[in-house]
């Protein structure tokens, strides 16, 4: 993989990662085109951070993104490549994937940092159309930012996530994800880390090796297994179709998986996507779903949250979609909204022998 950083013409930093050439040959170095925009007036986006003492929760509070792009036409797309005509976010004519810091960030400032992943230049491709070579130069990008990301002060957590479709919520129609670097320990995280260190001090055990070794006793929530992953439908699974993958191998994040963990990967990606898009039939319009990586906390807790050691966190990607049927969404209503508490339409062993049927072909 090659690395090549500039910045963009407001002090944003862009990123292009591109694959090494097969062979014994080495690529020229990426020698990046310069942000032809002028640099606009300073801006005075904040973010604000607010704690919900009754929920112990952290809100973000970024009113500047009520301005930001939405839902352009595909010839004002600021994540395509560059054009004589036109420059957007991206001055290459053509690149692999880039990464760059949000034009309107969640947060940031000094307070964490937003980034969007570009997992290539076609506008009319989506992740599941992306060849393995492909998948692999975006699983080493993520591996990079959590790297980077993991260092800069005050930051808990790095989370890599990808929205896809209008029904979740997105606003840009380009094939593209979100890095966020959390400021804060995110509400799930926090009860996780919280979960795993009463596991371990009632039982002596880590808790999701006991998980994972449960799923595949069953067997009935089995999506699909290789020598490295396991894909499986949680026992519990609050979302119509959900699927949680992680490596055998108990790691923290992205950067601890080995050659043979990351070699396996794409393939097994991209089945799980592409099944996804076939579980409400081979015709039906693509599933919209959010895939993310949980990984473990890093930095210094905050007074107050939850402490347990990175080696007890098990990094797993969860792929679920709002769809619960054919052109029927699940909503998340009175009780999942107000109360927080899920009342799902799908068994999880109903939902794992549909996604075991999909991901078979």
């Amino acid at each position: 993989m090659r690395r090549t950083s500039t910045r963009l013409s407001d002090g944003r930093e862009l990123i292009y990662y591109d694959a090494d050439p097969p062979g014994p040959e080495r690529a020229a170095p990426r020698v990046p085109r310069p942000d032809p925009r002028p640099a606009p007036p300073p801006t005075s986006a904040t973010t604000e951070l607010r704690v919900d003492r009754l929920a112990g929760e952290t809100v973000a509070y970024a009113a500047h993104r009520q301005d930001r792009t939405h839902l352009p036409p595909a010839d004002r797309c600021p994540l395509c490549p560059a054009t004589d005509a036109r420059s957007e976010e991206i001055p290459e004519r053509d690149y692999q994937v880039a990464v760059f810091e949000n034009r309107f960030p969640s947060f940031g400032g000094g307070r964490g940092r937003c980034e969007l992943v570009c997992f290539t230049a076609d506008h009319e491709r989506s992740f599941a159309d992306l060849p393995p070579g492909r998948v692999a130069l975006v699983l080493d990008a993520w591996t990079d930012r959590t790297a980077e990301l993991s260092r800069l002060p005050g930051v808990r957590q790095v989370y890599c996530f990808e929205n896809r479709g209008v029904e979740i919520g997105v606003t840009l129609h380009h094939p593209h994800g979100q890095i966020y670097a959390y400021p804060y320990l995110p509400p799930r995280t926090s009860r996780t880390v919280a979960a795993l260190a009463r596991h371990r001090a009632e039982t002596g055990e880590n808790l999701p090796d006991a998980l994972l070794a449960e799923e595949l006793a069953d067997g009935r929530r089995i999506v699909a297994a290789t020598d490295h992953w396991v894909a499986h439908v949680p026992y519990a699974a609050r979302w119509p179709y959900e699927v949680q993958l992680r490596p055998r191998r108990r790691v923290p994040d992205l950067t601890a998986l080995d050659p043979a963990e990351r070699a396996e990967f794409p393939e097994l990606y991209l089945r799980l996507l592409r099944g996804f898009d076939r579980l409400f039939g081979d015709d039906a319009p693509p599933t919209p779903y959010i895939a993310a990586w949980h990984q473990a906390p890093v930095g210094e807790p905050a007074p107050g949250e939850p402490i347990c050691g990175r080696d007890e966190f098990a990094l797993r990607l969860e792929l679920l979609t709002l769809r619960r049927g054919a052109g029927k969404l699940k909503y998340l209503a009175g009780s999942e909204s107000g109360a927080g508490a899920f009342v799902s339409d799908v068994l999880p062993e109903a939902a794992a022998e549909r996604l075991r049927e999909v991901t078979a072909r």
